[in-house]
């Protein structure tokens, strides 16, 4: 078994849609970043790719590579999942933390879980997700953007 932690953290801007865990959240603003910015797709796939010790998700989809822009996070957390699969591992659970004093995660942790999980092959009981504000503390607490991090543990697949 071994164990990997993530973390993104991307700005609200405007004109953007709000997309976490491959669920768009209707929100007014949207997240900056190359791809769809979802950076709750981003953590859990940089933590995936370290308990393998694969690098990174910049490693794999830079964002100085056209070919990733506006690109669905979810697809590459897919590929990157493949990765994994190809050096015999697989994902036993997935811990996620979305840290933002906006908008509210808990209306959508079902739907969140439920994506993730489909595309990593694994039960929804497998994937936690949690929404938590940073109690008005610095640019989170100012709403500024939204923090993720992730934990997974990946177990290497039987023969």
């Amino acid at each position: 078994m071994r164990i990997g932690i993530g973390y993104d953290s991307h700005r609200f801007v405007e004109g953007r849609r709000l997309i976490l865990g491959g669920i768009e959240i209707p929100y007014q603003l949207g997240l900056a970043g190359h791809s769809d910015a979802d950076a709750i797709a981003h953590a859990v796939t940089d933590a995936l790719l370290g308990a393998a010790a694969l690098g990174d998700i910049g490693t794999h989809f830079p964002p100085a590579d056209e070919r990733w822009r506006d690109a669905d996070s979810m697809m590459l957390l897919s590929a990157a999942y493949q990765l994994l699969e190809e050096q015999n591992y697989q994902a036993v659970n997935v811990d996620v933390t979305v840290i933002c004093e906006a908008p509210k995660i808990g209306p959508h942790v079902p739907a969140i879980r439920e994506r993730i999980a489909r595309v990593l092959g694994i039960a929804t009981g497998q994937v936690s997700v949690k929404g938590k504000t940073n109690e008005g503390m610095g640019w989170i607490g100012r709403g500024e953007g939204i923090a993720v991090m992730a934990v997974a543990l990946v177990n290497t697949i039987d023969d």
